[in-house]
């Protein structure tokens, strides 16, 4: 731990480790993983991280599900359903464009009042929504209406395009319609059937005292979603800040600037690092972090790759949409957090027909020394994931000698088989 007085002098630097065990904490990852995870633990961790990315990529788990699970172990999935989408006092999240579409706690809404407010005039939002809420309102008014006296409801139940849809963005206008007034918060995502959003009014989805609390200014908005960005990333620049929410540079900076000025944020720099970086209060820093997990790729210790780099030296990207013959470590990477380090990738593929969790690669990083106890953590953390999963089995698909000596240390007393190919 260091005084505030030693902060004041000289703008105290920090090492690259301490940076990064910062990170770590704040993120959640120094905690023992307890043995019965339930509301409170989840509940904790939530309001710690105040977003959580959801994506459609479904090759293991959804991805919504997966940060939970790397600091939180085997919990019951049925409780962050709970929270999310469902209708009584266990309602704990919302759905909305935090870091991209996201789930974040209920005590944020206030604060992204402003971005809906923006999206109804055409601002934050991508083009073609825009100028659809410019030049159809007639559709809007319509399905707003269908909302009122139907919901909820899907975009499927209000189609009414007689055409079959394209691909990807191959939205009819009733879909159209519904982004626009989910950006602008006239309607919110009451559940979900499957991964199929059902639309309905926030007030017959949202506590009243969420809806009813005072909307703070812009400015006051951005105060607070910066606030919490720091306290959740640990130690961040201006560009880590404004990524946690996708801020704008100018809205991030004035109200950056009113944080500093209170002393609500103390300005450090870190050895390596070429921007100023900012905290919260005087932080005790972990001399040593024993966390190993496997990240999910919308993993918010990892969604900015410039962060990710300057932390761990890690250059990660998603492989998704490339195309396959351009994959450099595989579809679905997932990183291997040991001990602190981002030390390996493992691409992953839930095959739900037959039940098994397929290890299609294995990657370590360059330099890495993958010993025996990164090898019996990285196991160890495949077989939890695995039974989480309900599956049968682990299918080991990969040649690679790293991979081949994953298996004599395998836990002992598993009752899961290891098939190899």
């Amino acid at each position: 731990m260091f005084s505030r007085d030693s902060l004041a002098r000289a703008q105290r630097e920090l090492t690259p480790a301490q940076a990064r065990h910062l990170a770590l904490k704040a993120q959640g990852f120094t905690a023992t993983l307890p043995q019965r995870p339930n509301r409170g633990h989840l509940k904790r961790l939530l309001n710690q991280l105040g977003v959580l990315q959801i994506d459609s990529v479904n090759a293991v788990v959804r991805s919504h599900y997966l940060p939970l699970f790397a600091r939180l172990g085997d919990y019951p999935t049925a409780l962050l359903d709970e929270a999310a989408w469902g209708r009584n006092r266990h309602r704990q999240l919302f759905e909305y464009w935090g870091h991209e579409a996201s789930l974040l706690p209920l005590s944020r809404y206030p604060a992204l009042v402003w971005r809906m407010q923006q999206a109804r005039r055409g601002i934050g939002i991508y083009k073609g929504l825009a100028r659809f809420g410019r030049e159809r309102q007639d559709v809007i008014e319509r399905v707003l209406a269908n909302v009122q006296s139907h919901g909820p409801v899907s975009a499927g139940a209000l189609n009414t395009r007689d055409t079959p849809a394209g691909q990807w963005w191959d939205w009819s206008d009733e879909k159209h319609a519904l982004e626009w007034l989910f950006a602008a918060g006239k309607v919110t995502v009451a559940a979900r059937r499957g991964f199929e959003r059902l639309y309905d009014l926030p007030e017959r989805v949202l506590p009243a005292s969420v809806l009813q609390q005072p909307v703070p200014t812009p400015l006051e908005a951005h105060r607070q979603l910066l606030y919490q960005a720091a306290e959740a990333l640990g130690v961040a620049t201006e560009k880590d800040l404004r990524d946690y929410y996708r801020l704008t540079p100018k809205a991030t900076r004035e109200a950056l600037a009113t944080l500093l000025e209170e002393a609500s944020l103390t300005p450090v720099s870190v050895a390596g690092w070429r921007q100023t970086a900012y905290l919260v209060g005087d932080p005790v820093i972990p001399r040593r972090l024993d966390a190993s997990a496997l990240l999910s790729p919308f993993d918010s210790l990892i969604w900015y790759r410039e962060r990710t780099e300057r932390l761990f030296g890690f250059h990660y990207r998603l492989e998704f949409y490339v195309p396959p013959h351009r994959r450099v470590f595989g579809y679905y990477v997932m990183p291997f957090l040991h001990r602190g380090r981002l030390i390996a990738r493992v691409d992953l593929r839930t095959r739900r027909e037959t039940r098994e969790l397929a290890i299609l690669a294995l990657h370590p990083e360059p330099g890495v020394d993958f010993d025996a106890d990164a090898l019996e953590t990285l196991a160890d953390r495949l077989e939890s994931l695995a039974r989480w999963l309900g599956l049968a089995q682990l299918h080991l698909a990969c040649e690679r000698d790293l991979a081949r000596r994953l298996t004599s240390h395998w836990p002992v007393d598993s009752q899961r088989r290891l098939a190899l190919t």
